[in-house]
């Protein structure tokens, strides 16, 4: 496929992930067996990393080929993969871990959310797992009641649950074929050939030329800095969150449950039986340094919510170590006719890489799954029909989503900034007028409607 002479200038730079004068060690797995490197027994071996590139070369004769690459094995990149081979599609995706990213807590999903699921064919297999939550509950540091929601109150359609992230995760990869994921395949170079695929180099040497690359490799992603997006913008606040586990039966009602301070603000929703999410969240100048140890991690949550109701010292009391993460809010706004466009040629992003959006608003993991569906429609369109290029529907699939994603990528901000108030004057009328008096549940769901075909 033929590059315009502006996106020949954009693939020509160079990016580098690393310091091209760096060495790593890594594990190679050996391959005698054609298409499927990963599967062989392992062997030691140390390269030179190096930079991450975007440039025009020749292809080699012995380089793998295939005809699409997705990039990432996250929500976004399996739900992707998935939904292709519903609709006969084989992709390959590339994972730089060694098994699935199965760290990290749980999400909210919403009605836009199950939606996608269930056009994907997994919404079934996850809600027997997870609590229907009935409502939300907005509360004063002091443990006072501000304000209550009945979700089905305002909207008879709404569905919420939160879902533990690695249980999304196995079950969108179950339904691939068991080499559809290559794990410890990260790229170390990316290329264009002349013929106007991307040749991909891992780590370990390999080569894959691929026809189409979907690249879901989550908010740094290496492949939109290549396509000219900056780096996300940090906002201003951090956050820790945890699942604890209650082994004889966690005792709360299905609802989310909200705690305003001032600069800080927490919550806690059951995800099952016998776990529940939490979260706290808090001003910082800085993301600070970055802290793995779980015991400095449980006691820098607890001093911030030290002298509010006891329900969130008990609940990070009750989170594993495996469990508590922190982790700094960052987003990125696609300004209109100065943000790149979500795709160059047959490269296009997809989820977070393309658009990472802080969590106020519980549409991160939603908007990943709801661009799924629309590239998946859109790719499979150009794929079995001889009037639309890969490279159109491409930028059919970002002209469709951008007007969907700017929005709610501002909203979500906004809605951050204005709840970490740290004001005392501020705080008290949002706890005693604005929250108690003015705010209404239609306007904080209308962002879950969302309407699209069966794939």
């Amino acid at each position: 496929m033929a590059l315009s002479s502006s996106t020949l200038l954009l693939v020509k730079s160079h990016v580098s992930l690393s310091s091209s004068n760096s060495s790593l060690y890594f594990r190679r797995r050996a391959s005698s067996v054609p298409h499927q490197p990963w599967l062989q027994p392992e062997t030691r071996l140390r390269v030179r990393v190096r930079p991450i590139s975007l440039s025009i070369i020749n292809a080699k004769a012995d380089d793998r080929k295939e005809d699409i690459v997705i990039v990432g094995a996250g929500i976004a990149g399996l739900a992707t993969a998935v939904s292709l081979q519903r609709l006969g599609i084989r992709t390959l995706v590339l994972e730089q871990g060694e098994s699935l990213r199965t760290g990290g807590t749980s999400l909210t999903l919403f009605k836009n959310g199950w939606k996608a699921l269930d056009a994907i064919g997994v919404g079934n297999d996850l809600r027997t797992q997870f609590l229907e939550i009935q409502g939300m509950v907005i509360k004063s540091e002091d443990g006072r009641e501000l304000r209550s929601f009945r979700f089905k109150d305002e909207d008879e359609s709404q569905e919420v649950r939160a879902v533990e992230r690695r249980v999304l995760l196995e079950t969108l990869a179950s339904k691939l074929p068991p080499d559809a994921i290559s794990f410890s395949s990260k790229l170390a170079n990316i290329e264009r050939s002349e013929n106007g695929e991307t040749l991909l180099e891992l780590e370990d040497g390999i080569r894959i030329s691929a026809k189409i690359l979907i690249a879901c490799d989550g908010i740094r992603s290496p492949v939109a800095k290549l396509m000219g997006f900056p780096e996300p913008n940090y906002v201003g606040h951090c956050a820790f969150r945890g699942l604890a586990y209650f082994p004889e039966g966690q005792p709360f009602e299905p609802k989310v449950n909200y705690v305003y301070g001032k600069g800080v603000r927490a919550g806690y929703v059951p995800v099952s039986e016998s776990k529940v999410y939490w979260f706290i969240c808090f001003n910082s100048s800085s993301p600070g340094p970055k802290i793995t140890d779980p015991s400095i991690l449980r006691q820098q949550a607890e001093q911030l919510v030290r002298n509010w109701p006891t329900d969130l010292i008990n609940l990070i009391n009750l989170t594993p170590d495996d469990t508590i993460i922190k982790t700094s809010l960052v987003d990125r706004w696609l300004w209109p006719s100065i943000s790149p466009p979500a795709s160059t040629g047959s490269i296009v992003l997809v989820g977070d890489a393309w658009h990472p959006m802080t969590p106020n608003l519980g549409q991160g993991a939603c908007c990943a799954l709801e661009d799924s569906i629309v590239l998946t429609k859109k790719l499979a369109e150009a794929i079995k029909s001889k009037h639309t290029s890969v490279e159109d529907a491409f930028k059919a699939y970002g002209s469709e989503r951008w007007p969907r994603i700017f929005p709610l990528t501002a909203r979500a901000y906004l809605v951050g900034a204005l709840l970490q108030w740290d004001n005392p004057v501020i705080c008290a009328l949002r706890d005693n007028i604005v929250v108690p008096k003015l705010v209404r549940l239609g306007p904080v769901l209308e962002h879950t409607n969302f309407e699209f075909d069966p794939l």
